[in-house]
C-alpha cells in the first residue's frame, strides 16, 4: 500500500482529479439540457455520454499538471509541498501524464464527433475543443501572469467547455453562470490571498465590466439567432421558474463565501476555503438547472457528484497525511558553534 500510494498519489494530487468532477458535472448538465430542449434524448447514448467524461476528465487534467510543470520552479520557493518541487514525481513521469491527458481528451472529443446528429454539430464540438484548449494553454503559459485577463480566461475556460457536448445549444443561462461565478471567485479568491501582480481598480473594473458585456453580448446573440418571429423573446431564451434555482444557488454561495471569510483566521485561509467550496458549489449550480428544466432524477444524478467529490478531497488529505507518515525520518546534523 504504501508503495501503490507513493506513486499514484502524485499523480492525482498533480491533476487534481479529486476536483475533475465539477468539469464532468458542467458538461453532463448542458447535454442533459440539450436532450430535454430538443426532446431528443439520443444525445444522452451511453457512448456520448462516455466522451463527455474523456473529455472533461482529459483537458481538466492536462490543464492542472502543464500549470505544475510550467511552475515548477517558482513552487520549489513558494509551494515545495507540491509532487513536483517535493521530488514525489518526476519531471519527465509529469510530462508522460500530461501528454497522456491529452490523448485522453482528444479521444473523448473523437467520440463526440462521431456520436453527434449531424456533421455541422459534430465540426462545432471539435472547434469548441480546440478553442478551449488553446485556452487553458494561453492561461497556464501567460494568462495568469496578466490579472483581469487571466481571472476572465479562467471563466471563459469554464463557459466554452460546458458547451463542447451541446454546440448547439440554445439555454445560455447555465455557461454564462458558470463564467461568472469562476471569474468573480477568482478574483475574490486573488486579492484575499494576496497574490501577485496585486489587482488594482482598473483590474475589478475590466473584470466586472467584460463580464457585464460578455453576458450581454451572449444574450443578445442568442435571442437574434434562435429568435422566430412567432416566439417570444422569453420562449427564445429559455426563461422559466426554473431559472430561480440556480439563481438562488448563487444568492446562497455569496452569503457562505462571506460567512466563511468573517470566521476564517486570516484572509489568506478564507481564499483558501471558498476557492474549493466555490468550484464544488458549480455542481449545484448544474443540479439546479436540471432540477428547473428537465426534473428531480437527473438533477440527484449529477447532485450525487458532489460528495464523491467532496470525499475525493477529503480521502487524498487524508492519504497524503499516511504515505508521509509512512517514509521513514529524515534528520538533519546541527552543527554548534
Amino acid at each position: 500500500m504504501p508503495s501503490l500510494g507513493q506513486n499514484l498519489l502524485p499523480v492525482l494530487q498533480l491533476t487534481r482529479m479529486a476536483l475533475v468532477f465539477t468539469a464532468i458535472a458542467d458538461s453532463l448538465c448542458a447535454l442533459i439540457l440539450w436532450a430535454r430542449f430538443t426532446n431528443d434524448i439520443s444525445v444522452l447514448s451511453p457512448l456520448r455520454i462516455s466522451g463527455v467524461i474523456l473529455v472533461s476528465v482529459g483537458m481538466y487534467g492536462f490543464g492542472m499538471s502543464l500549470n505544475d510543470i510550467i511552475d515548477r520552479r517558482r513552487d520549489k520557493h513558494l509551494a515545495s509541498h507540491r509532487p513536483l518541487p517535493s521530488g514525489r514525481i518526476s519531471l519527465l513521469g509529469a510530462y508522460v501524464t500530461t501528454l497522456l491527458l491529452a490523448i485522453v481528451a482528444i479521444a473523448g472529443a473523437i467520440v463526440l464527433h462521431i456520436t453527434s446528429n449531424s456533421a455541422a454539430m459534430g465540426w462545432a464540438s471539435i472547434l469548441l475543443f480546440v478553442f478551449t484548449a488553446a485556452l487553458i494553454v494561453f492561461y497556464d503559459m501567460v494568462g495568469k501572469y496578466l490579472g483581469a485577463v487571466g481571472l476572465l480566461t479562467l471563466g471563459f475556460i469554464r463557459f466554452f467547455h460546458a458547451l463542447i457536448p451541446a454546440p448547439q445549444w440554445p439555454l445560455v443561462w447555465q455557461p454564462l453562470l458558470l463564467l461568472n461565478h469562476v471569474t468573480i471567485l477568482s478574483a475574490v479568491v486573488y486579492r484575499w490571498e494576496q497574490k501577485r501582480p496585486t489587482l488594482t481598480k482598473l483590474h475589478w473594473r475590466a473584470v466586472f465590466g467584460a463580464l457585464a458585456l460578455v453576458d450581454l453580448l451572449t444574450l443578445t446573440l442568442a435571442a437574434w439567432l434562435r429568435h422566430p418571429p412567432s416566439a417570444s423573446l422569453g420562449d427564445t431564451l429559455w426563461v422559466t421558474q426554473g431559472l430561480l434555482l440556480p439563481l438562488s444557488a448563487a444568492l446562497i454561495f455569496i452569503a457562505i463565501a462571506y460567512s466563511i471569510y468573517w470566521w476564517s483566521d486570516s484572509p489568506r485561509q478564507a481564499g483558501q476555503n471558498v476557492m474549493l467550496y466555490g468550484l464544488l458549489w458549480l455542481i449545484i449550480y448544474d443540479a439546479g438547472f436540471i432540477a428547473g428544466y428537465v426534473d428531480w432524477v437527473w438533477s440527484l444524478a449529477i447532485l450525487a457528484l458532489l460528495p464523491i467529490s467532496f470525499l475525493s478531497v477529503k480521502a487524498m488529505r487524508w492519504w497524503g497525511r499516511v504515505i508521509a507518515l509512512s517514509q521513514k525520518p529524515t534528520f538533519k546534523r546541527v552543527e554548534v558553534h
